[in-house]
């Protein structure tokens, strides 16, 4: 763990070192990019209004969305290729079969197409709604740059996603690949803070951990492994499809900074997760937004918006898709 001093002269530089924004082409996306552009109508505030409704039926649709964000951005950029439908598609990986809220998207590229054709990305609607639907689980509303376009490449096999057993180092090496900082790492897996798993993901923890029959992961906190083993994961085939919450019940469906108190007591879900704390390189980050929940609200986005301008389509790349599920 990092000394006080440490930890408060990184405070003082965190939100200086993660408002630095991804190179490449994301030098082309504007601010308010679609004023103007869309006839009378203000093309964010279109979004804000479908993804609130939605909202309000189903409040997991923020972790859909946030979801849909990471498993779109990692693989080749946010291009919308994720949205594509077909055999040997990225959505037909087997990292992407579980991702949700492909309708609310094609719900808002409807309306959008209705009051302005051929205007508004796809790619760009992931990133708008995906930060509407944070802002309306308590997280922070934040300003997002607009003008990426849709790509034209959608492959199964590109989706190459982090593992959920991953190792500290291993999460940082992947995320740098993206352009992105160990800090910003631990903050995108804040993510984490909302939506669920299953029993079947963890049950290696409970049951087999390092291969040994019986054995339980000793990095889980003894009470919280007596906990799913006994009422929410016991140990039969019936138990797979069962949900875990990847943060207290309370607070599962609220962007906070309760994730990275869970994996200060030994309550990380995921393996990748807990390994956060395991390693000192990345555990006084947790500690640093476990201790400050001003601090995670305030550089949070920043590591969000980063990741969305990722290799991004812009000007004359790519295309204004008319249907989000297939090219033109």
């Amino acid at each position: 763990m990092a000394s006080p001093a440490r930890m408060g002269a990184a405070a003082l530089m965190v939100a200086l070192a993660v408002l630095a924004l991804a190179g490449g082409s994301a030098a082309s996306l504007q601010y308010g990019f679609y004023k103007g552009k869309c006839n009378s109508s203000d093309v964010e505030a279109v979004v804000q209004s479908i993804v609130k409704a939605r909202f309000a039926r189903e409040a997991p649709i923020v972790a859909y969305l946030l979801r849909m964000q990471f498993h779109e951005c990692v693989i080749n950029g946010c291009d919308g290729g994720l949205l594509i439908d077909g055999p040997g598609t990225e959505k037909t990986a087997p990292p992407n079969l579980s991702v949700k809220g492909y309708d609310v998207i094609a719900a808002i590229k409807a309306e959008l197409e209705r009051r302005c054709p051929g205007v508004v990305s796809c790619s760009d609607i992931q990133i708008l709604a995906a930060r509407d639907a944070i802002a309306l689980a308590g997280g922070p509303m934040y300003s997002v740059r607009t003008g990426r376009r849709d790509g034209r490449r959608s492959r199964a096999s590109d989706a190459n996603l982090p593992g959920i057993d991953f190792t500290a180092a291993q999460a940082v090496a992947y995320y740098g690949k993206l352009g992105l900082s160990a800090f910003d790492t631990v903050l995108l897996l804040g993510a984490h803070t909302v939506g669920v798993t299953h029993c079947s993901v963890i049950k290696s923890r409970l049951y087999s951990y390092g291969g040994k029959t019986g054995a339980t992961d000793p990095k889980l906190d003894p009470y919280y492994a007596f906990v799913y083993k006994t009422w929410v994961c016991p140990n039969t085939p019936s138990s797979d499809g069962n949900v875990v919450f990847l943060d207290d019940q309370w607070s599962a469906l609220r962007v906070d900074n309760n994730y990275y108190k869970n994996i200060q007591r030994r309550r990380g879900v995921l393996p990748v997760d807990q390994n956060l704390y395991n390693d000192g390189s990345t555990r006084w980050i947790v500690d640093l937004l476990a201790n400050d929940a001003g601090l995670f609200r305030s550089v949070f986005p920043n590591a969000l918006v980063k990741l969305s301008e990722v290799n991004v389509l812009t000007g004359t790349q790519g295309e204004i898709r008319k249907v989000c599920n297939k090219f033109n």
